[in-house]
């Protein structure tokens, strides 16, 4: 079992990367063969994306070669992807936004007609969220439920099956 764990916050030793640990933990023991990349995006040094569109035809980035070209091959490898941001004004945060953008032609295909295709069914995602605002009002105000909406909107499009979402709330005070 190949886990790809991609942790979106600039903080390594924050609310994040704790529930991370603790999902990977659980998940390893379900699966006593597994291997483990831990990828902090805040570590890749990868350009943004330029729009031009034509990784949808090529299904390949044609910028030059970076972090995002090597995380490609790694999200293709996996068999689960457990994904963690904090939540950025009611969605993710800026540095997964700009991978995920890299990575549209990994994640997913189009048909002829302009559908997207999902290019991981089968496989399987963990989103963790950690957020300031306190609970209920993490919900009420669609903090948490805004980054958690953002990454699965992805990783669904992708063919992910969304097996676990975990939100920390009120995150201030830990």
């Amino acid at each position: 079992m190949n886990i790809l764990v991609l942790n979106g916050s600039p903080r390594k030793n924050g609310n994040v990367v704790k529930a991370l640990k603790a999902e990977v933990e659980k998940i390893q023991n379900k699966y006593k063969s597994s291997q483990i990349i831990w990828k902090n995006i805040s570590d890749l040094n990868f350009d943004f994306c330029k729009g031009c569109m034509t990784c949808r035809s090529k299904m390949n980035c044609i910028l030059p070669a970076d972090d995002a070209h090597k995380l490609a091959k790694e999200i293709k490898a996996c068999d689960i992807l457990l994904t963690g941001t904090p939540v950025y004004w009611g969605n993710i945060n800026g540095q997964l936004k700009a991978l995920f953008d890299r990575l549209v032609y990994v994640l997913m295909k189009e048909s002829k007609r302009g559908i997207p295709l999902p290019l991981h069914k089968g496989k399987k995602a963990v989103i963790v969220t950690s957020c300031t605002t306190p609970f209920p009002f993490n919900y009420l105000c669609r903090q948490s439920t805004g980054a958690v909406r953002a990454v699965k909107e992805i990783l669904k499009s992708s063919g992910f099956k969304i097996i676990k979402t975990k939100n920390i709330s009120n995150t201030k005070t830990q």
